[in-house]
């Protein structure tokens, strides 16, 4: 593996963990649209501070960006606290807006200069290493791993610092603001994470990769877990596999490194919702298939309990009679009495069912319940 191979991994990994590490709080609070809106929306402060600095490299740049993807989620607030439409549309009103404004002056007004709307929107994450940064003589690396460096690093810090805060506004704003606390103000803050972690992200990976790095392994996470640190740490997990796995899958494929990262974040989703173990398709198919057995059986024991010590209990219990009886097929009498004796509940005697006491305790349960 060359230098220039682990210089891209370390970018694209970089950019996944600080991506994923401010998604989780943005996916826990359904604002995924959000992190549309502002990495789109945030290409006007980047043109607005050019035309101030006439310089593509200038810190100004970022700062900008930073606060003008603040200044998307106020004005979506702001159109959203009208009450005329909701916060959906106000994000589809708001973001299409400052994107396109971004889009026309760097057409009309920097068209010859080195703004490529293309590479904010796709990235070209095999460009990254050649853009270095020198400081008296002294290579550092490349440009995009220390921006996403510095980028994580703020993140990790403000996610320390103010958790409690964070997952108080999240899961209770009600509470948090009897307690003193300003919700508004932590999710502004939690924006200008937000917008920081894409204006970062944009020379290296672009706004769609990133967009999909802040929903995609925070998503999967949440399938896998209910404890919030769990679920952060492993958002951050899937986002740095996704990273690598996608490069490599581009260098096999000879394809977009983009690209490839962002099929893996999808492939990490479907994964995770089909086999996550509480949330995944597969187990809520076998936990309803167990509530219709559970179901099952107890309406069986509900049914022999009914008619048992009574002159017409054997007549009620006969196996060849209870599809008439419970209205039931062949097939599923059978499945259930099967089941039934797996655990307990009956016993069969020349053809005729008999409940044994846990299954008279549980028709007791289901006629209590």
């Amino acid at each position: 593996m060359t230098s220039g191979q682990l210089e891209i991994i370390a970018i694209a990994s970089l950019t996944s963990a600080a991506c994923a590490l401010v998604g989780v709080f943005l996916v826990l609070r359904r604002m995924s649209l959000v992190s549309d809106a502002i990495t789109h929306s945030v290409l006007l402060g980047i043109v607005l501070a050019f035309f101030v600095t006439q310089s593509t490299t200038s810190p100004l740049l970022l700062v900008a960006a930073a606060l003008t993807g603040v200044v998307t989620v106020a004005l979506v607030e702001l159109v959203t606290r009208t009450r005329l439409v909701r916060e959906d549309a106000a994000i589809g009103l708001v973001f299409p807006v400052l994107f396109s404004i971004g889009v026309i002056l760097v057409s009309r007004y920097a068209g010859s200069v080195h703004l490529d709307i293309d590479t904010v929107l796709l990235g070209e994450l095999a460009f990254a290493p050649f853009d270095r940064v020198h400081v008296g003589g002294v290579d550092l690396g490349p440009a995009a791993l220390v921006t996403m460096a510095v980028v994580l690093a703020v993140d990790v810090a403000a996610l320390t610092l103010f958790w409690k805060e964070l997952k108080l506004t999240t899961f209770d704003p009600a509470l948090a603001l009897s307690l003193g606390l300003a919700p508004t103000a932590v999710t502004y803050g939690l924006m200008s994470l937000v917008s920081l972690t894409a204006v970062g992200a944009f020379n290296a990976v672009g706004s769609i990769l990133t967009v999909a790095l802040m929903v995609a392994p925070p998503a999967a996470a949440y399938l896998l877990s209910d404890r919030l640190w769990r679920v952060t740490l492993l958002a951050a997990a899937i986002g740095v596999g996704c990273a690598v796995a996608g490069y490599w899958l581009a260098f096999v494929l000879d394809a977009s490194i983009a690209g490839c990262i962002a099929a893996c974040c999808g492939a990490a989703f479907a994964l995770a919702w089909a086999f996550a173990p509480g949330r995944g398709i597969l187990a809520g198919a076998r936990r309803r298939a167990r509530q219709r057995v559970d179901f099952a059986l107890a309406m069986l024991a509900i049914h022999l309990a009914t008619h048992e010590g009574r002159p017409e209990a054997e007549e009620e219990s006969r196996l060849d009679r209870l599809g008439a009886h419970l209205r039931w097929d062949e097939g599923r009498i059978a499945h259930v009495v099967a089941a039934a004796q797996r655990r307990g509940l009956v016993v069969e005697q020349a053809g005729v069912l008999a409940l044994t006491e846990r299954g008279r305790r549980l028709a007791r349960q289901a006629i209590t319940f």
